[in-house]
């Protein structure tokens, strides 16, 4: 996501959390059985970990995604760049600087971003003491790797194309991962991945590539702009302090790529008030 501190208040957490582990069956399938559009507040919206549980382990790791499974969180959001060797990692920033000790392992190389360095170079970095001493030793995970552990724990993922300006043919990478690694299934593709970006020209060329692929587009597109990016995407995701009930009221109104109606997934909500307002505001999930 942007560089943004999603933080939410403990109680907002709660609900969230409560939400997502007493209902099984919104959390297998973003969208069901609860459809857009037919929230009445008194439903729970979906929650989404954003970069795993990152609230109780470095975001982005694999020690994220277990801390999410075990408090119930079914779906993981993550972002994805790539290193100066092609290989694909997952990762927030496109520098290593805030949740790596990159300047210290390598303080000849500002302004350390991620494309500058090798898979090797990045897999000798603590990406985990920043965030607490237990969590020293914690690795940049690669896509193969998280993709290997979310399925160990069965759960779903929400893919961020993090970037994708400064990693030229990303989309068809990503594919080809997701591909040799079994995510492209009938299984996978139906209930549990779902790719977005802030960049629709992006989400357009992995809808070409993969036109099974659930897509979202991040961010609050204009009203005029809708029923164009519905013809290749299934979701719309703002921040939750941009959103508006007419706005949602458009969202709804039209159906996406697959034929249902589109879905918002907000996130930034600790900016926003309670949890609570996402259902109230007919929102079917959070990213937080």
């Amino acid at each position: 996501m942007l560089q943004c501190s999603m933080r939410i208040s403990a109680a907002g957490l709660a609900f969230l959390v409560t939400a997502a582990m007493s209902s099984s069956a919104v959390a297998a399938v973003p969208g069901a059985p609860v459809g857009p559009g037919t929230l009445t507040g008194a439903e729970k919206p979906l929650v989404i970990a954003h970069r795993g549980a990152a609230q109780h382990a470095p975001e982005n790791t694999l020690a994220a995604v277990d801390a999410a499974h075990r408090r119930g969180l079914v779906w993981v959001e993550n972002d994805v760049q790539r290193t100066k060797d092609g290989k694909l990692v997952v990762i927030h920033d496109t520098t290593l600087s805030r949740t790596t000790d990159a300047e210290k392992v390598f303080p000849g190389r500002a302004p350390w971003r991620v494309g500058d360095f090798t898979r090797a170079e990045i897999a000798r970095l603590d990406a985990g003491s920043w965030f607490g001493k237990r969590f020293k030793g914690e690795r940049v995970p690669t896509l193969a790797g998280y993709l290997h552990r979310l399925d160990r724990n069965d759960q779903r993922l929400l893919l961020e194309i993090k970037a994708p300006k400064r990693y030229p043919g990303i989309e068809a990478q990503i594919v080809r991962e997701l591909r040799a690694h079994g995510w492209l299934d009938r299984a996978h593709v139906r209930s549990r991945l779902v790719i977005q970006s802030f960049c629709v020209a992006c989400i357009k060329t992995v809808h070409e590539l993969v036109p099974q692929v659930r897509t979202g587009i991040l961010g609050e597109p204009g009203v005029d702009k809708l029923a164009r990016y519905a013809r290749f995407t299934d979701q719309i995701n703002p921040r939750m302090s941009a959103v508006s009930s007419r706005w949602v009221e458009a969202v709804h109104r039209l159906r996406g790529a697959h034929g249902r109606p589109l879905e918002i997934y907000a996130w930034d909500a600790g900016k926003d008030g309670s949890a609570r307002g996402a259902s109230m505001r007919r929102i079917e999930g959070v990213i937080a």
